[in-house]
């Protein structure tokens, strides 16, 4: 496990690799963070895809700044969907494809504000499949996911910043066509796939409008859901990549 340097543009991007035992070439995970940035929480999820045999690197959107003079901004990219935040997704995507120990093959996985992204990115760039973890959805979803790569997705009912999510995300795939594996666990908040616990002025809140810390004990089928589904697709790159 690393920190490495991303190149993006004229410039670069720091982030954090996590490599699997063993020789490779491995197929590849972009993982996008929660809006708390690259924080342990994020580079643990990082090192479990690595856990399981693939390729995985955090890139730091923020590009190395404090969370909180970054995030709107972020957030705004997601929404629009454009912007510098997409153009650092699809140039980490890129170098870790290219990487000698990468077989060319990339998924990428999204937690909260990452999930967003990851749903975005899924019909834009060349990932063979997509995990968006309590994502928000995109505009005009069915529009927006036509074409997309596989899609497997998972959600809280209990949080009520994204109530019907999943259910809205589920016809939207079916009418676009995409593959996808989509589900909404009951009794269950938000960030419930990672041991997130917010910085203490947020506590009550969180608790309240998301229902952090509910259902983590659906976080081991989350993850299973995750690997299967990765596993079955991530399997070659396209044919670009292809040597």
């Amino acid at each position: 496990m690393a920190d490495v340097t991303i190149p993006v543009g004229d410039g670069t991007l720091p982030g954090y690799l996590a490599v699997p035992d063993g020789d490779g070439p491995w197929p590849g995970v972009v993982v996008l963070f929660e809006a708390m940035g690259a924080n342990a929480d994020m580079r643990a999820a990082t090192d479990r895809f690595a856990e399981h045999g693939y390729l995985a690197v955090l890139p730091d959107l923020y590009g190395g700044a404090p969370w909180v003079r970054c995030v709107l901004k972020a957030l705004r990219d997601m929404r629009a969907q454009r912007g510098p935040t997409y153009d650092h997704i699809e140039a980490t995507r890129a170098w870790l494809a290219g990487r000698p120990d990468c077989t060319g093959a990339t998924g990428v996985a999204g937690f909260c504000m990452g999930g967003g992204f990851a749903l975005v990115a899924a019909a834009r760039y060349g990932f063979q499949a997509a995990s968006a973890n309590y994502g928000m959805l995109p505009r005009r979803p069915e529009k927006s996911l036509r074409g997309a790569c596989p899609i497997v997705a998972s959600y809280g009912a209990e949080d009520r910043t994204l109530r019907g999510a999943a259910r809205k995300l589920d016809r939207a795939l079916t009418t676009a066509g995409v593959t996808h594996d989509v589900k909404e666990y009951p009794g269950t908040g938000h960030s419930f796939l990672t041991a997130y616990t917010p910085p203490a002025p947020l506590g009550p809140v969180t608790r309240i409008a998301f229902g952090i810390g509910k259902g983590r004990e659906n976080a081991a089928d989350g993850w299973d859901r995750i690997f299967t589904f990765f596993d079955e697709h991530v399997t070659a790159p396209p044919p670009e990549q292809a040597p």
